[in-house]
């Protein structure tokens, strides 16, 4: 009879515990979805740039956020891309103004066969390959008149520095 009393008060401690928690967290949650505006329309926008149908391993989008305005920057091989952008993001409510400054990288047979050829070089290698898995994968290639650019983020320096000597393998590239 003792020890079913232990265990009710036991339960009841425990059960008050897990409520308090819950309640702090509930209260905790709602600073979360309140964040700055800046900090709402940055996470739209680039959840909007990174949705777009066209957008790839061969595109850099990136953008700034000041006050009402948006600054689209990057580079595109398509001018569809860069249209779509600034269409998507004029879309979210709280932004009054877009600045469109992407980009459209040059049509290019040489350009092309870089691109693709980095992208293999990189993604080939057993270390870097698990970021192909990604639907837009983290290192972009860019390539502008035979001069490659990597863009993106990746977990480490060593990473970083094997996607570097892949790129820097590649044939025609301009050093």
């Amino acid at each position: 009879m003792r020890i079913g009393r232990v265990r009710r008060c036991a339960f009841l401690g425990v059960s008050v515990m897990l409520a308090a928690r819950a309640v702090a967290w509930a209260q905790d949650k709602p600073k979360d979805k309140d964040r700055s505006p800046g900090t709402r329309i940055a996470r739209e926008v680039r959840h909007e740039l990174i949705m777009l149908p066209y957008y790839g391993v061969f595109d850099n989008l990136a953008f700034r956020v000041e006050g009402g305005t948006v600054t689209l920057l990057g580079q595109v091989t398509s001018p569809t891309l860069k249209n779509d952008a600034k269409r998507v993001v004029k879309q979210i409510e709280g932004i009054r103004n877009v600045k469109n400054e992407i980009e459209v990288l040059p049509l290019s047979p040489d350009d092309g066969r870089i691109r693709i050829a980095a992208h293999r070089a990189i993604y080939s290698q057993p270390v870097v390959n698990r970021y192909a898995l990604r639907a837009v994968p983290p290192i972009h290639n860019i390539v502008k008149n035979r001069n490659l650019t990597l863009e993106g983020l990746v977990a480490n320096q060593e990473d970083r520095n094997i996607a570097d000597i892949q790129a820097n393998g590649v044939a025609g590239v301009f050093p």
